[in-house]
């Protein structure tokens, strides 16, 4: 019991957002194994005796009526029969590997063999390394990016074409479009801040779908076949369409994330489309998009504070004037009758004045001696470009390159390890090759780095911290093992079977397509719990026969 117990527990001290999914698992098995415990020792006993004490008593007179020996005279009762037929076929097959060393080489040879064998699946990609497999959720989300400068009414039109589109799947239930705003956001939505997806160039799709017992397939079949309908949609309209699945997991930025950091932001937008480039041109990585504006165009007005005196104007006048024009302001307030709350009045230019730098210019200002002064004798109106936003992590500069899987492995770890090399022969603006950071940040923001984040960072921090886990399970059983025994070498006889699970555990993945996960591992940590309490009932067995006397030939076979 304290075996298990031992191997369970080390992984509640799993750290990062993993952490909270997977801490319930240990410390409830654990107590559940405690509670177990008190039953064996202290319900079990009292119910048998309470159960079947009657039953006992009969059985003692009638031992003691047949005396010491038996019925029969010669030590055998009349109830005791020959071994089972089961018995004696293992102790066949068995017997022969205690008298012969070559056969006991052979077993052992293959047994090395089918366990090189079931890691090589791994190696191979036969079995698929993954963070936690898909789930089957009831909704999608699609998420549209048009190009800097896109009107919301050309946002709306490719919005509603995607979701005419999306409507034709059987899954499909409904499709509710938000068009200049985001769609109400859950914790995924939260942490790759859709919520602050706001303007004329972004719109939603959300997407709901049959109950899961009501459609044939899973919603990530679903998603792969709905990206490749709606890329046909947007082409041509320079729109960036990506499907957002529930992950079944802690949310991320993207599965696919590269942080590009540097001290200067063009030579970082480069390194960065380097690097997008790399993400688009690999197979089985799809969404790709960056954290980086487009280029926009701006227009920069400027006041003539020379002209501005002549003319007794001032350049707060000229401010808040183009301010008015542009977003309007609240005038007042309407009440009507038929209406609960006061309607604002709002005070704009028209749209049609608005839209053209002449229009706005031609606007007249109150000057010196009650004059109408145009705004263009006033300010100077030059065409610029929309200044980048720069982000920032852990104070450093950054920029993201995130992209999703779909098709292939579908797992960030192969899509990483794809990509390696190329990424590996990206330089910095000095000409010396670029640092590749796995998990850990870049030491000082004045060089250039490039760190993978994303499901990747979860996936390294949860095996490592698995990894480190199951070491401290090992010493732990050991150290139970040996207290136990009282000896050194039956404990690493006792945990030989750990890593022979694997025999069953890869082969099995391979067999059913599925993916080698966190919970699979967690699985695997359990069973060596489970497999070592065997083995120690086992050995215990063996040496409880040799202390009756018993050969030790006929206690392994017995025990086994």
């Amino acid at each position: 019991t304290f075996t298990v117990i031992a191997a369970l527990l080390p992984l509640a001290f799993v750290s990062g957002l993993m952490g909270p999914y997977m801490r319930p698992i240990p410390i409830n098995a654990s107590a559940a194994m405690l509670f177990s415990l008190v039953v064996a020792f202290v319900v079990s006993p009292w119910l048998t005796f309470r159960l079947f004490k009657k039953h006992a008593q009969e059985m003692v007179e009638h031992a003691g009526e047949e005396g010491p020996e038996g019925a029969s005279g010669h030590g055998k009762s009349h109830g005791i029969s020959e071994e089972p037929w089961l018995v004696r076929r293992y102790a066949h097959l068995f017997r022969p590997l205690l008298h012969h060393a070559w056969r006991r080489w052979a077993l052992l040879a293959a047994v090395a063999l089918l366990l090189v064998g079931s890691i090589s699946l791994v190696l191979l990609r036969v079995v698929k390394v993954k963070m936690l497999p898909y789930d089957n959720k009831s909704e999608v989300q699609v998420i549209v990016d048009m190009p800097e400068g896109s009107t919301l009414e050309e946002t709306a039109a490719v919005a509603r074409n995607l979701a005419a589109t999306a409507r034709t799947l059987p899954e499909v239930t409904d499709v509710q479009v938000y068009t200049g705003t985001s769609a109400p956001f859950n914790f995924n939505g939260l942490v790759r801040h859709y919520f602050l997806r706001s303007g004329p160039t972004v719109a939603d799709l959300q997407i709901n779908l049959l109950p899961k017992h009501h459609r044939d397939r899973a919603s990530h079949p679903f998603a792969k076949e709905l990206r490749d309908l709606l890329q046909p949609v947007v082409e041509g309209t320079g729109a960036n369409v990506k499907v957002t699945e529930v992950p079944p997991g802690p949310p991320v930025l993207s599965t696919l994330v590269a942080e590009v950091y540097g001290p200067d932001l063009d030579r970082r937008v480069a390194l960065a489309q380097e690097v997008r480039e790399i993400f688009s041109s690999t197979p089985g990585v799809v969404d790709v998009d960056w954290w980086i504006e487009d280029p926009a165009p701006k227009l920069e007005v400027e006041v003539d504070r020379e002209k501005a005196a002549r003319a007794g104007v001032s350049p707060e006048v000229v401010a808040r004037t183009l301010r008015v024009a542009l977003g309007g302001t609240e005038a007042g307030l309407l009440r009507d009758e038929h209406s609960r709350e006061p309607v604002p009045l709002m005070l704009r230019l028209d749209r049609s004045q608005r839209s053209s730098v002449d229009g706005l210019l031609d606007l007249r200002v109150h000057g010196a001696g009650g004059a109408m002064v145009p705004l263009r004798e006033l300010v100077r109106a030059e065409p610029a470009k929309r200044e980048r936003f720069i982000y920032h992590k852990n104070l450093q500069p950054v920029s993201y390159v995130v992209a999703e899987v779909a098709g292939g492995a579908e797992s960030p770890v192969y899509g990483v390890l794809d990509m390696r090399e190329r990424i590996g022969q990206l330089t910095d603006p000095s000409g010396a090759p670029l640092t590749v950071l796995s998990s850990t940040m870049p030491e000082d923001s004045t060089g250039y780095a490039l760190k993978w984040d994303g499901e990747w960072q979860i996936t390294i921090e949860v095996f490592r911290d698995m990894g480190i886990a199951f070491a401290v399970v090992l010493v732990l059983i050991y150290v139970l093992v040996v207290g136990w025994f009282r000896s050194f070498i039956t404990p690493f006889i006792i945990m030989a079977p750990i890593p022979l699970t694997l025999i069953g555990i890869l082969p099995a993945h391979a067999l059913g397509g599925v993916f080698f996960t966190a919970t699979s591992m967690i699985g695997y940590i359990a069973l060596a719990g489970i497999i070592v309490r065997n083995s120690i009932l086992l050995v215990d067995f063996i040496n409880l026969e040799l202390a009756c006397g018993e050969k030790l030939e006929e206690a392994v076979i017995k025990g086994g």
